[in-house]
């Protein structure tokens, strides 16, 4: 009788046990986690009890409700584990701080002339500014970390939310190199993204970056890609994308002259753009539509262009070949950065748009996991009506380039470059560059 009185009082504990599970389930997940463990812990040694009252041997299992509750239980932490490796750390949020440090060295011969000691082509490829018609070529010796980059990241998983800005030093401003060689941050990504949209400074919806070969110089291929980063708001859905961005009109005055940044219009750039992706690469097709403005003394002028971008990768092993091609009548500052403007005023004062186009070709080349090359193609070409533009404006531009890239650790590499530049004007003067470059560069 006292055995049996025991048995009823540890059956009627389990049973308590059981009854306290709902009040478990609305405790924090961690809490409820570590009451569920203690639960099981608990009824496992209740049944171990039953077990040993019993006097028929051998023992009998335990009662059927016991055995289900802790199995019930046994499920739900291992739930709850399963959803604690998936939370994120910082109550949802995840924050990350990546970038790298670039340190640049080059030796530059200029055929048409010199570079002004703070010019951008003694740090980057700029096709049009290489000097031409110059009487005596120049030699310069330059070294910056101006690429170095920062980039701050923050995800939000459960709402599908992320915010990203990302600068770097290539702002030529801030100081001088006479003593310490300081540079100004320069915003180059700012932006907020929820599910398909995304809303602030990012590239280009026009530019495909997959296509981008891999340069010692900060883009290299210039004379051949769509290049601008800039504000929009850009929505994507599937393999498409659409967006309205900022407009800007880049004008060359009557008869020549310096550029004209008018900062007017009514009605923002438009992007549609299509991706396709298979086994082989990719590819990307897309168009710009752009109103082009201008408010002066002789009147407001409106003129609408049109522009189109082909581009992709073409996988082949372990190498690839990447390549793009684009132009269009008002294509302007997206190609080649800004070589040839949008547009030149006629005698009237109004608006007629510059047919450009540029295009380029890449192979990557692994010799080895740690070694691999690069060879580039670019050219770029400006169809311009020199009744209205004059002489002195950039008819045509090329580029070629090979490097050599040794993968030092996962996260350190040094790269060697030689680039050759050529650059003519409508008046038939030219100008070419050569140019050595080495890079260290370290990712974290």
């Amino acid at each position: 009788m006292p055995k049996k009185r025991g048995m009823t009082k540890a059956l009627a504990a389990v049973l308590t046990a059981g009854l306290s599970i709902s009040a478990v389930a609305d405790a924090d997940p961690s809490e409820r986690e570590r009451a569920l463990e203690q639960r099981v812990a608990d009824l496992e040694r209740m049944v171990q009890q039953l077990l040993a009252e019993r006097e028929a041997p051998p023992p009998a299992p335990p009662p059927a409700p016991a055995r289900e509750e802790i199995e019930e239980l046994r499920a739900e932490i291992a739930r709850l584990d399963e959803d604690k490796a998936r939370r994120p750390s910082g109550a949802g949020t995840e924050f990350t701080f990546t970038g790298f440090l670039k340190h640049d060295m080059m030796y530059s011969r200029y055929s048409g002339g010199s570079v002004p000691p703070r010019g951008l082509l003694r740090d980057f490829h700029v096709p049009g500014l290489i000097p031409v018609g110059g009487e005596a070529s120049t030699t310069d010796f330059d070294t910056h970390i101006r690429e170095s980059r920062f980039i701050f990241n923050v995800l939000r998983p459960d709402d599908d939310l992320q915010a990203y800005l990302e600068f770097d030093f290539s702002a030529n401003t801030g100081g001088d190199e006479r003593l310490t060689n300081a540079t100004s941050p320069n915003i180059r990504h700012a932006f907020v993204r929820w599910r398909g949209l995304l809303a602030g400074q990012h590239w280009t919806t026009f530019q495909n970056l997959t296509a981008f070969p891999e340069t010692v110089d900060f883009i290299g291929i210039t004379d051949g890609t769509v290049f601008v980063r800039q504000a929009q708001l850009r929505y994507t859905n599937g393999p498409w994308q659409m967006s309205i961005e900022n407009p800007e009109t880049t004008v060359t005055p009557f008869g020549g002259g310096p550029r004209i940044v008018t900062d007017t219009a009514n009605i923002p750039d438009v992007v549609l753009r299509y991706n396709h992706n298979a086994d082989w690469g990719n590819f990307t097709a897309a168009i710009l539509g752009r109103q082009l403005g201008i408010d002066g003394p002789g009147g407001t002028d409106r003129q609408t262009a049109f522009a189109f971008s082909l581009s992709g990768k073409f996988d082949i092993g372990r190498n690839d070949v990447r390549w793009m091609f684009s132009g269009g009548p008002g294509i302007g500052r997206y190609l080649a950065l800004n070589t040839a403007n949008d547009a030149v005023l006629d005698r009237n004062g109004s608006l007629q748009t510059v047919d450009a186009y540029g295009g380029y070709v890449a192979y990557r080349h692994f010799w080895s996991d740690q070694w691999r090359s690069n060879f580039t193609l670019a050219a770029f070409r400006a169809d311009n009506d020199t009744d209205l533009t004059g002489l002195n404006v950039t008819s045509r531009t090329e580029s070629a380039r090979v490097n050599l890239i040794y993968q030092a650790t996962s996260h350190l590499r040094f790269g060697l470059e030689y680039q050759y530049a050529r650059r003519e004007i409508e008046s038939g003067a030219s100008g070419n560059l050569n140019r050595i470059q080495f890079a260290t560069i370290l990712g974290f």
